[in-house]
């Protein structure tokens, strides 16, 4: 006859050690729930009131409220006898939200290059709240201008282009050598292109430069790319693009009279036309198709060994879903992001009129694992 065992009350008097095996599995537990929490905030998802590509790509740009960021202009020469402007983030800005992001980081915090996009500036808006995110984590902060993008044309007879990594090349070296902290860079559409050739071209060699990067909006297939922009509504775009690329090629004619046909440039309506007369030749390249091929960074992208975050929409106007990479095609140090919406370096999240600054999160909160802070 089988009998039930009683319960028993415990002993007040035992002691009882904790099992280490308990402890490691709260612990794995803990971490691993803190890790879902991190990623379901960094999953990007658009607001109902922004339905489509293309109001997830206009309105962050020309209607959402940015952060006010103060910057030190800085001119450099170039070695080919021209110059670029940089913007330094203040950090005494009267217009930061707290005292404690005034105050101005020590020498070796860690610094973020920005890279703009093509006719951007600091004045963006996607370089308002990637600034203003330096300020609030106490890290430095620059952007520098591609040539002709800081206000004042540039003097040699070019411009800047999506394969322009030398550029790219020469900026880090240099605030490399000048920086006791870590440095890290991000680019946006065409500055995320330059700036993952470089990383592609350079290999190794980059992580001596640079310690961890970020793309966002990179036009990685620049034969897609252009395709997209040449027809239905994108091109509002590109007639955008072209109002400001075909006024300052107008003056780069008056500096340089002859340097391309003003007819031909003037009549140009894609991208691919005004690129056939303007930027390909000027730049080195045979016509639109050889600097198009050349620009084109998809292929580089197993060859990246900084790590680096490729964070593209799968409904950017700008890049078609299907011209983005997969896992399998990108190395071990690349991660990729792909929402499904986000527009155009867009991403506004939130109730009407939206904020802008899930970017910036999403942007630090992958720098900032690779960062050491000493």
């Amino acid at each position: 006859m089988s009998s039930t065992p009683r319960s028993q009350s415990p002993d007040p008097n035992e002691t009882h050690s904790a099992d280490p095996h308990d402890n490691l599995v709260s612990s794995v537990a803990g971490r691993a729930a803190a890790a879902v929490e991190a990623t379901v905030e960094m999953l990007y998802r658009a607001p109902l009131w922004l339905p489509n590509r293309h109001v997830q790509t206009i309105v962050p740009s020309l209607f959402a409220r940015r952060p006010s960021v103060a910057f030190r202009r800085e001119r450099w020469d170039t070695p080919d006898g021209d110059f670029i402007d940089l913007d330094w983030v203040l950090h005494d800005d009267a217009a930061a939200p707290t005292a404690s992001q005034t105050q101005t980081p020590a020498d070796h915090a860690p610094l973020l290059v920005l890279f703009h996009g093509l006719e951007g500036s600091s004045t963006s808006h996607y370089a308002a709240t990637l600034m203003a995110a330096a300020r609030e984590y106490g890290w430095h902060g620059v952007v520098p201008h591609f040539r002709s993008c800081s206000g004042t044309l540039n003097r040699m007879p070019r411009f800047y282009h999506l394969a322009d990594s030398n550029e790219v090349d020469w900026v880090l070296r240099r605030i490399r050598a000048a920086h006791r902290g870590p440095v890290v860079a991000a680019g946006v559409s065409l500055g995320g292109n330059v700036l993952l050739r470089w990383l592609g071209e350079r290999r190794e060699e980059a992580a001596s430069v640079i310690t961890a990067a970020a793309a966002i909006s990179a036009p990685i297939d620049v034969h897609a790319g252009g395709r997209a922009l040449s027809q239905g509504f994108n091109m509002v775009y590109t007639r955008s693009f072209l109002k400001t690329l075909k006024q300052k090629a107008e003056q780069k004619l008056v500096q340089f009279p002859g340097l391309f046909d003003r007819d031909a440039m003037l009549a140009s309506r894609t991208m691919y036309e005004f690129d056939n007369v303007v930027t390909a030749p000027l730049h080195g390249f045979r016509d639109t198709d050889d600097y198009w091929s050349s620009a084109t960074t998809r292929p580089l992208l197993p060859h990246i060994q900084v790590p680096t975050l490729v964070l593209n929409a799968r409904n950017d106007p700008f890049l078609p879903a299907e011209a983005l990479p997969s896992r399998h095609e990108v190395s071990a140090a690349v991660e990729l992001d792909q929402p499904r919406h986000g527009g155009h370096a867009g991403f506004m999240t939130g109730p009407f009129p939206g904020r802008i600054d899930w970017l910036s999160r999403r942007v630090f909160g992958y720098l900032e694992r690779h960062v050491d802070h000493g």
